[in-house]
């Protein structure tokens, strides 16, 4: 009996320490590739800014009566905030797709708070008081009417499945870890 009280033990323990291993905060480093308005690569690292969401790349807002591309706009946008400096970001949690949900900065700027502040993205749980000073200088996106970026990609679910595609490789290495992260 006190064998099999010990496995069973020794077996819950491998389990808390896999559990305190994922909330472990994670830091990457790097030359920043910018996938859209909210989200980077950092090397094989890929990245959702944490507490912002900003327009997909495939989204059009309108303004002055005529349709523009706010998610080409977003991204640019952030181009410009990382200006070719080495970004870091560093968080715990990861999203539905893999990606690390990340605070991120280019030297002193905070890019996460940059992106609202320009009016680039709306604020997702965080940021509130950023986007309230954004909105009231019409600042980016507020400057005309747009769909909030979730209600885009609810109505418009095809068009950004077909962009998120990539290699099989990377299909089954993302199958992989969804499988092990409940683990």
């Amino acid at each position: 009996m006190d064998y099999g009280l010990a496995v069973i033990l020794l077996g819950l323990l491998i389990l808390l320490a896999a559990r305190l291993d994922r909330v472990e905060t994670r830091k990457a480093e790097g030359v920043a590739f910018i996938n859209d308005g909210d989200s980077i690569t950092l090397g094989a690292q890929r990245i959702r800014m944490r507490g912002i969401d900003a327009p997909e790349y495939l989204q059009t807002c309108r303004r002055n009566g005529a349709d523009y591309a706010c998610g080409t706009l977003a991204r640019q946008s952030l181009v410009r905030l990382v200006a070719g400096r080495p970004v870091s970001c560093s968080g715990w949690q990861h999203d539905r797709y893999g990606r690390l949900l990340g605070d991120c900065k280019a030297g002193d700027v905070d890019l996460n708070s940059a992106q609202i502040k320009a009016g680039w993205a709306v604020a997702y749980g965080d940021y509130e008081s950023e986007e309230a000073v954004a909105r009231a200088a019409k600042a980016g996106i507020w400057a005309g009417t747009f769909d909030r970026p979730q209600d885009w990609r609810d109505s418009h679910h095809g068009e950004v499945v077909e962009r998120k595609k990539h290699g099989t490789l990377a299909s089954i290495g993302d199958a992989a870890r969804e499988f092990f992260r409940f683990w």
